[in-house]
């Protein structure tokens, strides 16, 4: 058998059996795909939850991050790595993970109120959805309001509200709505750690300062002064205990 006709033998076994009159063999309908009907009386509101729930999912670490401490721990430390003016160390991930660390501590005691009063009681049975997350809610909300009070930034929910309430004389803290005091507490927290974040960089500015003026004395003009100025901070933090002053500063100033 040559070449040529064992190719022509391949070719023919190939080819699907059209002159039997054989038809291709479909799927059961069992095992067909059966996308939800919308039109059934409970696929709108179906889908509309799984809509919520993806979101909130996708949402859910930026609402972490607005209503906890970690926006004012991670601010203020990234402040101090811009003193220190070692832009690399320490590395993002370190920082993260110191932040994220100090957020379970400081907020540990609003998460055992919040399982006490809502989580807890919700998976046990006594309490529904609806009266969970309002117990849960109070809180986080409580925590929220104590650290704008302790800045002094009450002001700052004036920002967020509608002019109705705005101009309410008799304005409560029941009558501010959750978004508007989240916003507010980012704000305050803002605020905060840059103030904090001043008072890091004030005693390193002086140093860069000096350096950079005794560099432009002797003439050293195309030698950068961070490559300088980076060991004395350094010295100057081990020495002062940074750590442990910027740590403790940051994990006392939470009421």
């Amino acid at each position: 058998m040559t070449a040529r006709a064992a190719m022509l033998l391949l070719v023919l076994a190939a080819m699907p059996a059209i002159a039997t009159g054989d038809e291709p063999t479909t799927a059961p309908a069992s095992e067909a795909i059966k996308l939800p009907d919308i039109e059934a009386p409970g696929g709108v509101s179906a889908a509309i939850k799984w809509v919520a729930i993806v979101t909130l999912v996708s949402l859910a670490p930026a609402i972490v991050v607005m209503v906890t401490s970690f926006t004012r721990i991670i601010v203020v430390l990234g402040l101090l790595r811009q003193a220190l003016g070692s832009h690399q160390f320490p590395p993002n991930q370190v920082l993260f993970g110191l932040a994220l660390l100090m957020t379970l501590v400081v907020m540990s005691p609003v998460y055992s109120l919040v399982h006490r009063d809502a989580i807890g009681p919700y998976m046990h049975g006594e309490i529904t959805q609806a009266s969970a997350l309002s117990a849960g809610t109070e809180h986080v909300r409580e925590f929220m309001k104590n650290q704008i009070k302790a800045a002094g930034n009450n002001k700052d929910v004036g920002l967020f509200l509608d002019d109705a309430a705005a101009r309410k004389q008799d304005l409560t803290w029941g009558d501010v709505p959750t978004p508007s005091l989240i916003a507010a507490f980012a704000v305050s927290e803002l605020k905060v750690a840059f103030t904090m974040g001043f008072r890091i960089l004030l005693p390193f500015l002086v140093i860069d300062m000096l350096v950079a003026s005794v560099l432009v004395s002797m003439g050293m003009l195309m030698l950068p002064p961070v490559l300088i100025s980076l060991p004395f901070k350094l010295l100057l933090f081990v020495l002062a205990d940074g750590w442990h002053l910027v740590i403790g500063t940051l994990m006392r100033s939470f009421v």
